[in-house]
């Protein structure tokens, strides 16, 4: 099996084990459920390795998606990155020297890439006629891959930047 049909539904999986996750530390918010509890303990030590993982899934999983199975991005897609992209190296910095002080810098860059993520999702979703700008080769209603009947391109990064910002913001919660 080639590696262009296995790496999108690892990223597909992923994305969906992830978004479970996330459903169940907002529901644990108003009922507590022992086993996220117990989730959640376990992640606050290894928060920022885990952090960095799933930055640089992302940011080689988008570089996958234009590198190798040749998806030109549109701007949206480029603003996400922007905002993805360094994050693999603030983390790796952060982990080599053992500082738990970066929330200040990663949490921004992940609000915006999730609320950027969050407009791009909605205007595939919905179908708007756009092309993100004058020049845009793309317009930014393509959808490349639509998975288990929601999950884009732009619900992976949204689902990664609302992970990173679970993992650092006081130690995932």
């Amino acid at each position: 099996m080639p590696i262009t049909s296995i790496v999108p539904g690892i990223l597909v999986f992923l994305t969906l084990l992830s978004d479970v996750f996330i459903a169940l530390v907002l529901i644990s918010f108003v009922i507590k459920i022992p086993l996220v509890e117990d989730l959640k303990l376990s992640l606050r030590k290894n928060h920022l390795l885990l952090a960095f993982i799933i930055s640089l899934t992302a940011t080689l999983g988008s570089l996958f998606y234009s590198e190798i199975l040749g998806y030109t991005p549109c701007k949206l897609c480029w603003f996400q990155r922007i905002f993805m992209y360094p994050l693999p190296i603030i983390f790796g910095i952060a982990l080599k020297k053992k500082d738990l002080r970066i929330k200040h810098y990663i949490i921004p860059l992940a609000v915006i890439g999730a609320l950027i993520a969050a407009y791009h999702y909605s205007v595939q979703v919905f179908q708007f006629t756009t092309t993100c700008g004058a020049n845009s080769e793309v317009p930014c209603n393509v959808v490349y891959s639509f998975e288990l009947g929601y999950i884009t391109i732009p619900m992976m990064a949204l689902t990664a930047f609302i992970l990173i910002i679970i993992l650092v913001y006081k130690k995932a919660i």
